[in-house]
């Protein structure tokens, strides 16, 4: 299980959005850690046009365990109809941190 851990990406359209989503995920232990970076831009399609706008990324340290749980919470929250949500395995990381993810996300069979 230890090389199961999930560093999400999820877009929001501004830090008070971001905040609400970012707090939910780690009040309930979905995420163990949540960093806002404001001022991204994305350029996207949308609705047959070219969008640009500017958004805060969300980054999030969970448990492969946490991650539908995770994408039900975001998806209740989040005012986009069809939020980012895109999950990336972590392949290498400081143990010692790992296992604090696995502790505060309460995933069984956490690493020791």
């Amino acid at each position: 299980m230890e090389n199961e851990f999930l560093v999400l990406l999820i877009t929001a359209p501004n830090d008070e959005s971001g905040r609400e989503i970012a707090r939910a995920l780690v009040e309930k232990r979905l995420a163990a850690c949540v960093n806002l970076l404001p001022g991204v831009t994305s350029m996207y399609h949308w609705e047959g046009k070219l969008q640009e706008d500017s958004e805060v990324l969300l980054i999030c340290k969970t448990h492969r365990s946490r991650l539908a749980a995770l994408e039900e919470e975001v998806k209740s929250l989040h005012p986009y109809q069809v939020p980012e949500i895109i999950a990336l395995p972590v392949v290498a990381g400081l143990q010692t941190y790992l296992t604090w993810v696995g502790e505060i996300v309460q995933m069984p069979d956490s690493a020791s």
